[in-house]
């Protein structure tokens, strides 16, 4: 009587209830799949994270006494599919039961229940035992609603998890969000944290895929990977950004700097969504440092927010609408990505940096996915599909669960305000405020046309002109369309003519 218990690689969990203790009866299984290497061009460097880090979780599982099989992406035992892998271990094993945890991603959830559905032994899927919610908690909060709110959703759960409440229940500090306090631009002070994590010598893994033919893009800095691959170093890392970098991340978590790639971020969404780290523990740490008077408040909800609120948001929203939600495209904008998302050569010296370092480090903040990438695409008109696929495949974070909704939602407006309630797009002004990225481009940032002119500028106006039969009635762009009503037909034809312009010649902006 064998049952097996299948582990995805973001299922790297080691508190989860099926390991308290050592059972003879119970094979764990982790493969490494083809499916998942190529459902989109994956970054190098996530490649080798995920499947590093689900060796070393097999080796822990047979430290602490359980019985694994573990089957390589070039073991000839592997055939590729899942469906074909599990098929022959529940015939090797001749097994009793199958259990699975419940995938986050939507096209593997649909996968393995259609398979279990076709056994003739029990099989059972069982919680992550990771996220505050359950799949469909946001789904159920906001049924019925045109609009979903995130601020509404990160009010109640701050409630229901007592996070950073007053004795009265009252929100601490007087105030739900500090957003307004944590817009700080980043110039040279305070220096950001050395980045004390650890490095991974990966270059015969990578040989292994490269043998295997796994096609790829990005530096994979095999020899010098820098994500953790295991619990130890997760916590090591949250304990390094609760001490040295918290302290500082609200007054610059939407700050950029081409000196300085991290600033004060956490850089701990990589072991969050491979679940080494639960959403749990990383916010209580970021409470308790405010307790302790080792943070600022404003920093510490900033940066809870993000965790209690937008992620858990997030994934409400993509099982509510999954699989509808990602073919979303309110705009009908289907121009392909420019080559330069490949390779990071364009003149615009902000969209060089965020995309060159994207593709080196398959990392990047969250403003430089949003206000920089993100701005451009939907400003330009790009695809939010084949977006959504290049941030699915570049960051080393990007889960469909949690990146689907932010690339077509927030970032694309593609869902027609579901999620945001207004595009959030700008012209040169809200870079060149935030970040250094202006200085030394080859583009005037403050001329609006011209062939030097800054790309954002006449995109951002022309974009809202063509735009204004859906966004025209929105209260919150009723300044812009004011603005555009105050301009002269000669400007106005002057902006449509330079962004009819770009629009032509993006290979070579």
């Amino acid at each position: 009587m064998t049952e097996l218990r299948l582990i995805l690689g973001d299922q790297l969990n080691p508190k989860h209830s099926w390991f308290a203790r050592q059972r003879d009866d119970v094979v764990y299984l982790l493969l490494e799949l083809r499916q998942e290497t190529g459902y989109v061009l994956h970054h190098a460097q996530k490649l080798l994270a995920v499947l590093a880090a689900m060796r070393d979780f097999a080796r822990w599982l047979k430290a602490e006494g359980h019985r694994v099989r573990y089957v390589t992406i070039d073991h000839p035992s592997n055939r590729g599919a899942l469906e074909d892998n599990l098929d022959a271990l529940l015939q090797h094993y001749q097994a009793s039961a199958f259990l699975w945890q419940l995938p986050d991603e939507w096209r593997l959830d649909q996968q393995l229940h259609a398979w279990a559905a076709r056994q003739a032994i029990p099989c059972q899927a069982v919680d992550s035992e990771h996220f505050y919610t359950h799949r469909h908690d946001a789904g159920q909060l906001f049924a019925g609603k045109a609009q979903w709110r995130m601020e509404i959703f990160y009010r109640q759960m701050r409630k229901q998890y007592s996070v950073l409440l007053d004795d009265g229940g009252k929100p601490a500090g007087g105030k739900w969000n500090f957003d307004q306090d944590n817009r700080k631009a980043w110039r040279g002070a305070p220096p950001p944290p050395p980045d004390t994590r650890p490095s991974h010598d990966h270059r015969q893994l990578w040989q292994t895929l490269q043998d295997a033919g796994i096609s790829s893009f990005g530096q994979p800095c095999a020899e010098a990977l820098r994500w953790p691959l295991n619990r130890a170093e997760a916590l090591h890392q949250l304990h390094d950004f609760i001490r040295q970098a918290l302290p500082h991340f609200g007054d610059y978590q939407d700050a950029m700097h081409t000196d300085e790639p991290r600033l004060f971020h956490s850089l701990l969404s990589f072991a969050l969504n491979t679940k080494m780290l639960s959403p749990r523990e990383v916010v209580t740490a970021a409470e308790q440092a405010w307790l302790a008077g080792a943070a600022p408040l404003a920093a510490v909800e900033g940066f809870i927010r993000q965790i209690l609120g937008w992620r858990e948001y997030v994934r409400g929203v993509y099982w509510a609408r999954m699989p509808d939600y990602a073919h979303s495209n309110v705009f009908q904008h289907h121009r392909p990505l420019p080559g330069w998302f490949w390779h990071g050569h364009t003149g615009m010296r902000c969209l060089a940096h965020a995309v060159g370092q994207s593709l080196r480090d398959a990392y990047a903040h969250h403003i430089q996915r949003l206000m920089v990438i993100g701005n451009f695409s939907l400003l330009a008109g790009l695809s939010p599909q084949a977006l959504h696929e290049w941030y699915l495949g570049v960051y080393i974070d990007a889960f469909e669960w949690v990146e689907l909704p932010n690339t077509l939602g927030m970032s694309q407006f593609a869902d027609g305000g579901l999620l945001a309630s207004k595009p959030y797009v700008s012209g040169h002004a809200y870079l060149h405020r935030m970040s250094n990225y202006c200085g030394g481009c080859r583009y005037r940032r403050e001329a609006r046309h011209g062939e030097d002119a800054c790309p954002f500028n006449a995109l951002y106006w022309d974009f809202f002109r063509r735009q204004r039969a859906r966004l025209g009635d929105n209260p919150r762009l009723g300044l812009i369309y004011k603005q555009l009503d105050q301009m002269s037909n000669t400007e106005l034809t002057a902006l449509r003519d330079s962004a009819e312009r770009i629009l032509q010649g993006l290979e070579t902006l």
